[in-house]
């Protein structure tokens, strides 16, 4: 009897051969050379497989289009070559890089990308795997060997093990009633520790990240603080006449702080506005982020001079702040 082709063995894909594929896809996705692979990730099971990859992606890019353009072609591009199914791929985004696109390349277009709003995108929440691993385990271990001295002592007649008497009589004598400085501290770590359980069961955890719009549905995106705050810094900076330029993200509030060395102030501060705005556009957000900009003359500035009038000679620089009408003017 003959045993069929088909029958006589298996053929694996291992897992780092997808992750190496992954990451050479992602760096086919735009132009040669415009994505940095920092990175990546495969997990096959039977015949599905899901990859990750971390990239840095070119400055200027639209950051929604180009994340859907390498999550779709690394997707696409890893199921033709290892004949798995790609349900989907994950991507992250770890920085700008300042090389940037040639004039003459483009961002290849998003597949079935839309310009409406998609659904209401939400802050992800933070995974704490390893933490929760371990404090289930560790409470796992302590109830089962309570549970098991319990049960032995009123089920078998046994008599009950000597840790926990010992621990019994150690409460009955130091508990937070006997007024002793290692009962009062115990009793305040406990609550401490409970405090903390409680704010890390209701809070997102991860403020490092602002949600984007989700490109398609089912798909989720964020942008790293740092990356909205280097965009935004290298839009103010490009304006004339500014120098320095301090920004710093929130989740609702971007506030940026310039030093003005030469140049009208009130130009200045306009342009150096519009620059903000138009980066804070391109980020491509989920919810708005409120804009205040605040510009400060450097010691060496002085006002420009105009016909029939005289320069400005105050020794105390001058400053001019503005908010977005979308938050009052402190």
């Amino acid at each position: 009897m003959t045993t069929p082709a088909a029958e006589r063995g298996r053929t694996t894909v291992a897992d780092r051969a997808v992750r190496r594929i992954a990451e050479r896809a992602a760096t086919e996705a735009l132009a040669p050379g415009a994505v940095e692979v920092g990175g990546g990730s495969a997990a096959v099971r039977g015949r599905r497989a899901r990859v990750g990859v971390t990239v840095t992606l070119p400055y200027p890019a639209k950051l929604d289009e180009a994340g859907e353009s390498v999550r779709s072609h690394v997707a696409e591009r890893t199921a033709r070559l290892t004949g798995l199914t790609v349900p989907s791929a994950r991507i992250r985004v770890r920085g700008l890089s300042r090389h940037g696109l040639s004039g003459g390349q483009r961002l290849a277009p998003p597949v079935a990308a839309t310009e409406a709003a998609g659904p209401r995108a939400h802050r992800p929440w933070a995974q704490r795997r390893l933490p929760v691993a371990v404090l289930t385990l560790l409470g796992a271990a302590v109830c089962g060997l309570l549970l098991y001295d319990v049960v032995s002592v009123h089920a078998a007649g046994h008599a009950p093990a000597r840790w926990r008497a010992e621990v019994m009589e150690w409460l009955s004598t130091h508990g937070p009633d006997s007024g002793t400085a290692m009962g009062v501290l115990a009793a305040a770590g406990v609550f401490l520790l409970g405090v903390w359980l409680l704010v890390l069961a209701v809070t997102p955890g991860r403020r490092d990240v602002l949600p984007m719009r989700p490109p398609l549905p089912g798909v989720r995106a964020v942008l790293d603080r740092r990356a909205a705050a280097a965009l935004l810094r290298d839009a103010v900076t490009d304006v004339p006449g500014i120098g320095e330029v301090r920004v710093r993200v929130g989740r609702r509030t971007a506030r940026v702080r310039a030093g003005l060395e030469f140049g009208g102030l009130e130009g200045a501060r306009r342009a150096a506005e519009e620059a903000a705005e138009a980066a804070t556009a391109g980020l491509g957000l989920a919810g708005p982020l409120r804009l205040r900009v605040r510009l400060n003359t450097e010691p060496g500035w002085r006002a420009p001079t105009d016909s029939g009038s005289r320069p400005d000679t105050g020794s105390k620089p001058a400053a001019m702040e503005r908010s977005t009408p979308d938050e009052p003017t402190p």
